[in-house]
């Protein structure tokens, strides 16, 4: 008489029943799927084929590409990885006062009432006389220790100058921040293969104007920004070359606000949102590319705006972004914008 099988036995085998699917009859199904469901919520078809296995997982991730070529989110990890070079990734913030929570959405259609689908979450913390904001994957769970912490954002005390920290290393062998307050003790992510904690991807500040002079806020961003396409999941790089390449392409890029015309007729500061922002806000901003110091010789780009950011509702923002940017990196650096700035105002 045959022993009734272990709970947890069916799983391998159904697994290995499904990683012997043929190579191309597999990617032939994943290609369909991809097509005839660019869309979300459709979209969610995509990432099943994901789940089915590890071998499906890595077919479907080959096939799918990344944000930067397909200009299309798909999975947890592409919230990490830069936009697409020609065309902004629209999404948009919904803010909630009364818990100092904030909501990124990707943008389903070009109005503004649509639902959106979830990307992430942020809420503010004091802690003592500096703020921090928590960035998760899960908007139910806002704490450091989850498992769906991806990074945060620390203020000075004065609110002007803020820190981004990833949950993951940016390239190899970057170092733990040194700050005690910025260690994470309760996580859940550790791992013998990516360690997790809080590493500095980045800086933003706000300049002071002790003359009340009018006009926007002045911003300078200084963001650690590489090309590779980063892996949430402990899994080796499929193509381990492709990888040390794409790692010595990583560097730093400088972003500056860019810097509005003065409106004679309507008489006040004014910039070209394509109709993607409709309130007047000192929250309102465009980012452009700026010379780097560190590198003599070099031109920013004052035209091609990366991310902008500006308000369309009473708690309702917009947010759109481009490389080299990433989802998460656009986030952070939007959040700086929410709050009083007395002296930069």
């Amino acid at each position: 008489m045959r022993p009734a099988p272990e709970v947890g036995e069916e799983e391998p085998a159904a697994e290995d029943r499904w990683s012997r699917i043929l190579p191309e009859l597999l990617g032939e199904i994943v290609r369909r799927v991809e097509n005839s469901e660019d869309r979300w919520p459709l979209r969610k078809s995509v990432v099943s084929c994901a789940c089915v296995c590890r071998r499906w997982r890595e077919v479907t991730t080959g096939v799918i590409g990344n944000p930067q070529d397909t200009g299309k989110i798909t999975f947890p990890s592409s919230l990490k990885q830069p936009g697409p070079r020609n065309l902004p990734i629209q999404c948009f913030i919904k803010r909630n006062k009364r818990n100092s929570t904030f909501y990124l959405y990707l943008s389903l259609t070009q109005t503004f009432m649509d639902k959106g689908k979830f990307l992430l979450a942020a809420r503010r913390f004091r802690h003592g006389a500096h703020v921090e904001y928590i960035i998760s994957l899960d908007a139910d769970d806002l704490s450091q220790g989850s498992n769906a912490y991806v990074g945060k954002l620390r203020s000075d005390f004065l609110g002007t100058k803020f820190t981004i920290y990833d949950s993951r290393p940016p390239f190899n062998g970057a170092k733990l921040s040194g700050s005690r307050a910025c260690r994470r003790f309760t996580s859940k992510q550790i791992s013998p293969q990516v360690p997790a904690g809080n590493f500095e991807i980045g800086q933003v500040s706000y300049k002071f104007n002790l003359l009340k002079s009018r006009g926007p806020r002045r911003m300078l961003c200084t963001l650690q920004c590489p090309s590779a396409p980063e892996n949430m999941e402990d899994e080796p790089h499929p193509h381990p070359q492709k990888m040390l390449k794409e790692e010595r392409q990583a560097g730093s890029v400088v972003l500056k606000n860019k810097a509005p015309r003065w409106h004679e007729h309507l008489q006040c500061w004014c910039l070209n949102f394509h109709g993607r922002v409709t309130v007047a806000s000192v929250k309102n901003f465009q980012l452009v590319a700026a010379a780097d110091p560190s590198q003599p010789g070099e031109v920013g780009d004052e035209e091609t705006v990366l991310l902008q950011f500006g308000k369309v509702g009473d708690d309702m923002f917009t947010m759109d972004y481009r490389q080299p940017l990433s989802a998460f990196q656009a986030f952070a650096i939007c959040l700086t914008s929410f709050g009083m700035k007395f002296a930069c105002e």
